[in-house]
C-alpha cells in the first residue's frame, strides 16, 4: 500500500506593527518560508487583520498557529529565534500529531485564509 503525503502545514505567524520583537523576527519568519517551500507561511498583523482573527487576545508576540489541513497541531507564544522555530516546526511534521485544542477565532484560519492564499 502507498502511503499518502501528509498534508502541508500552515504556519501563521500573529504579530503587530507596533510591536518591535515582531518587526525583528519578521526576517526570520522570511527565511524560515523559504527554506520550506512545501508549508504555507503567512504573517497576520493582530490590528491590521483583525477581521480574520477577531477581537483575540495575544498574550505575547510572536505567537504561532500551525494547522495541518483544518487541524490545529500548535498555538501559542516562541522565542523569536530561528533555532526554535525550526525546532518546533520539525516535531509537528510528525503524521501521527495530535491536534490541539485552540480558540474558536483561531481554529478559522485555515478556512479564512483559504480565500487569500
Amino acid at each position: 500500500m502507498v502511503q499518502q503525503p501528509a498534508e502541508a502545514l500552515l504556519v501563521v505567524c500573529l504579530c503587530a506593527a507596533w510591536c518591535k520583537t515582531c518587526s525583528e523576527f519578521r526576517d526570520t519568519f522570511d527565511r524560515l518560508a523559504k527554506a520550506d517551500p512545501g508549508a504555507q507561511y503567512v504573517w497576520l498583523d493582530v490590528e491590521d487583520d483583525s477581521a480574520l482573527v477577531g477581537d483575540i487576545e495575544i498574550e505575547n508576540f510572536p505567537t504561532l498557529a500551525v494547522f495541518r489541513g483544518d487541524n490545529p497541531l500548535f498555538y501559542g507564544v516562541t522565542m523569536p529565534q530561528e533555532g526554535v522555530v525550526q525546532r518546533t516546526l520539525a516535531s509537528l511534521m510528525r503524521e501521527d500529531r495530535d491536534a490541539v485544542t485552540v480558540p474558536e477565532e483561531i481554529a478559522g484560519l485555515p478556512k479564512s485564509l483559504s480565500a487569500r492564499l
